[in-house]
């Protein structure tokens, strides 16, 4: 038993330590300004309306499997320990109490969205499953008589305690404004306590989840576009920058900082996206990163380094995607021309280098990109 629970904690260390190595990698393999030297928060009002909720243990289950309180598909994975699991369900049945968890309601339905408590709702739905992963859900790492219970292995006074044991919900709706998710992502960051920071895309996936985002990871599998990104990004960094680049082609010329929130919007409007749509999406991502292959070989856009600028991405691939649209032939010549000219353009360098969420930045690394491939054209 003893070798056992070793085995589960070196497991965990383990996973802990490869998650820690893969963000250490995202970080190396983008260069991104814009989350640095984004304003903090977007300026706008909100009107927000909350209450309280105290929940049994048996009924936040049941709304669990019921999916009326929820966890989008693309949300962070569970992280929790089989100890770290035991030992929340271990306070619930000795009546210690625990923290709240934070769901924001839905303005058209009776769901809810899990805000912050995943990890304790997850391991609540575990726990009376009776599975943890792929094994039966034992209590562990517990000095108590619970130690090595399932939860039909409980005393039913136990399972009783447990059944109306109380954690706390704090459920928020946004009133107004109507238009935008801003509130709910600002509460997202501000709130979620999970073992590591979310990153901007993953509580974009959170909050704006529906088709558009569930388009967006079927176009980050595009072969192509993972030898122009490299290995998958476990922050979604890769997912972010398909999004920045349908943003900026679509609506660039409404840009206004903060970054974060002109690509929360676009996200949040876009995500029930019409059948037809997304099919004119996906070839427009196809073509251009067959193209961008084709013309750059792989790994392009790291400028002096091999990270990928994101800034430098974003500009030159949506003057290359409206160069395509504007053009029935790929001129893979005037690719590298409009490549290799904007590569040595001194001013160009500068705005994708730093500041790059300015206003005036990202008009001037746009109108960059768009003239190069005006030059590069063939007369």
């Amino acid at each position: 038993m003893i070798a056992l629970r070793r085995g589960i904690l070196m497991s965990s260390e383990k996973e802990m330590e490869e998650i820690l190595q893969d963000e250490l990698d995202d970080i190396k393999n983008v260069q991104d300004d814009s989350e640095a030297t984004d304003e903090s928060g977007s300026g706008l009002l909100f009107t927000i309306s909350s209450f309280g909720v105290d929940h049994t243990v048996e009924s936040l289950v049941k709304k669990i499997e019921r999916e009326q309180y929820y966890i989008p598909v693309f949300q962070r994975k569970y992280v929790w320990s089989q100890n770290d699991a035991s030992k929340f369900i271990e306070s619930l049945l000795l009546g210690l109490p625990v923290p709240g968890i934070f769901l924001y309601k839905e303005q058209d339905s009776q769901r809810h969205l899990v805000i912050d408590g995943q990890q304790r709702l997850k391991s609540l739905e575990k726990f009376y499953k009776g599975l943890f992963n792929d094994r039966k859900f034992k209590l562990t790492g517990l000095k108590t008589d619970w130690d090595g219970k399932t939860y039909d292995e409980l005393d039913e006074d136990d399972q009783m305690r447990l059944d109306d044991a109380v954690v706390h919900a704090t459920i928020f709706k946004q009133d107004t404004p109507t238009d935008n998710m801003d509130s709910v992502y600002e509460v997202f960051e501000r709130i979620n306590t999970g073992g590591m920071k979310l990153s901007p895309q993953e509580i974009r996936t959170c909050v704006a989840h529906g088709d558009f985002n569930t388009l967006l990871f079927e176009l980050n599998d595009d072969s192509n576009w993972r030898s122009i990104f490299g290995k998958k990004s476990v922050r979604l960094k890769d997912v972010e920058l398909i999004l920045r680049f349908f943003t900026f082609y679509n609506e660039r010329q409404k840009y206004s900082r903060p970054m974060k929130n002109f690509l929360t919007n676009y996200m949040t409007k876009h995500k029930d996206i019409a059948p037809k749509d997304a099919d004119e999406i996906k070839r427009v991502w196809a073509r251009l990163n067959d193209v961008t292959v084709r013309a750059l070989g792989p790994k392009p856009f790291r400028p002096g380094g091999r990270a990928l600028n994101a800034a430098f991405y974003d500009s030159f691939s949506v003057a290359l995607a409206i160069a395509l649209e504007t053009s029935a032939n790929e001129d893979l010549e005037a690719v590298r021309a409009a490549y290799a000219a904007i590569e040595k353009d001194t001013e160009y360098l500068d705005v994708i280098s730093s500041s790059t969420s300015l206003e005036d930045n990202v008009t001037k690394r746009f109108d960059k990109a768009l003239q190069a491939f005006s030059d590069a054209a063939p007369s």
